[in-house]
């Protein structure tokens, strides 16, 4: 049933997917970017209306809204965000970078951390719901200390929002929540409006205008990324459960119609037998019409071994890599590029969909190389701080001074040798 791909003999490599965006969304998007900036408030009413349907009285969720929320969430689902949230803020306290500072030949130096002031998280609303994305963004927010948190997500037709993401908002300390979604939304967090302050840094998946918007206002405010689609690679050889493997590339493939996902082993009869899982196991899965398309990009690749594998798993970078081996930890010294890594039979990606040791908000389109997930450390900034003595001055300026010259700076060379002369012979 599914493609298979033998990478074997001919020596192929797996090509990473790429984020391609089409110039009449690139359009499409600087014109919402536009409106928005110019107008504010009444054009997030008015493409409310025209995208989601929603007649809003405002943007901004009010305290009953939060309430009714709360009251509408089964005890159940609230324990578990609960839970979720606790287990994010654990996993975020290790990756705050630490101050430090030293000292040598006159020259105090070090790093200060900082907490941006204000972030915007963007939560999408459209296939599904996403209370895990909203602890996701805000959590890491919290723990690294930022003062002001933006949460816009679609409203739904009734102009509400899902009562479960406005418990995880309200649950993992969203300051606002905007009843925003699409481009108009990363337009609103970037440039402000009447309701909407604007942020430093706007972090989050979305569809591909929200990944366009993000693009077009990147540098004006920092962004984590731009989401493709979502990716898993499998690697798998011995005798590993073929129906759990399925059950994994299912997972996956409920994200979006356009998930990328690889088996990749160098054994074809568990390649076959995984496929053949695969079509026992479509036969109950839920959300049938988006699953159906993703698995038409399912891949079966075949390697020579495990250091072949090892090579394609490098090469697709991608977003969810498992590892269905013996020996996972072994392989594990040969990865260089994916987002998150799962280790052995136990391990399901979904796991770390929900915050057990793990972000959800992944490098995806082979950004692995050079991304990594959504981290704590994404919301502070580390400045270099320098302090310098007399002598320490006297003692760096005869070459950093010679530097300057012939870089052609004079100006630079000058105010170092003030300070040389200034300090006297030492």
């Amino acid at each position: 049933m599914l493609e298979l791909l033998d990478l074997r003999e001919r020596g192929g490599r797996l090509e990473p997917s790429k984020l391609e965006i089409d110039p009449a969304t690139t359009e499409t998007v600087r014109s919402i970017l536009q409106s928005v900036f110019i107008e504010g408030d009444d054009v997030l009413i008015e493409l409310a209306k025209q995208f989601d349907g929603a007649d809003l009285d405002g943007i901004l969720v009010t305290e009953e809204e939060f309430a009714r929320a709360e009251r509408e969430v089964p005890p159940e689902l609230r324990a578990a965000l609960d839970e979720l949230i606790e287990r994010l803020h654990g996993y975020c306290g290790r990756q705050v970078p630490t101050e430090w500072w030293d000292e040598h030949d006159g020259v105090r130096f070090g790093e200060i951390v900082r907490p941006l002031d204000t972030v915007g998280c963007y939560v999408p609303g459209g296939r599904a719901r996403y209370p895990s994305s909203v602890c996701m963004t805000v959590v890491p927010a919290i723990v690294a200390g930022v003062r002001e948190i933006v949460l816009c997500t679609p409203p739904q037709r009734d102009g509400s929002v899902h009562a479960p993401v406005l418990y995880a908002a309200r649950r993992a300390g969203a300051t606002h929540v905007a009843k925003a979604g699409g481009a108009q939304a990363v337009a609103a967090m970037a440039y402000g409006t009447e309701s909407i302050p604007s942020v430093d840094r706007i972090v989050g998946p979305g569809n591909v205008y929200v990944t366009e918007a993000k693009r077009q206002v990147a540098g004006f405010v920092g962004i984590d990324g731009l989401a493709g689609p979502s990716e898993l690679a499998i690697v798998a050889a011995g005798s590993i459960d073929p129906r759990m493997a399925a059950l994994d590339l299912i997972a996956q493939a409920e994200h979006d119609p356009e998930a990328r996902t690889f088996f990749i082993t160098p054994e074809p009869s568990l390649a076959e037998k995984v496929d053949a899982a695969l079509a026992d196991e479509l036969t109950s899965a839920g959300r049938r019409e988006i699953v159906d398309q993703a698995i038409r990009h399912t891949r079966l690749v075949l390697v020579r071994d495990l250091v072949h594998a090892a090579d394609a798993v490098n090469d697709v970078a991608a977003e969810h890599l498992l590892l269905l081996l013996e020996e996972p930890s072994a392989f594990l010294a040969n990865v260089r590029n994916a987002g998150a890594i799962f280790l052995g039979p136990w391990t399901a990606v979904p796991y770390g969909d929900y915050g057990v040791a793990s972000n959800h908000v992944l490098p995806t389109a082979g950004t692995a190389r050079f991304a990594s997930g959504l981290r704590a450390a994404d919301y502070v900034t580390v400045s270099s701080v320098l302090e310098m003595s007399a002598d320490a001055a006297a003692r760096y300026t005869p070459g950093t001074s010679a530097i300057a010259r012939a870089e052609g700076l004079v100006g630079h060379a000058r105010a170092m040798d003030a300070r040389a002369d200034e300090a006297g012979p030492r």
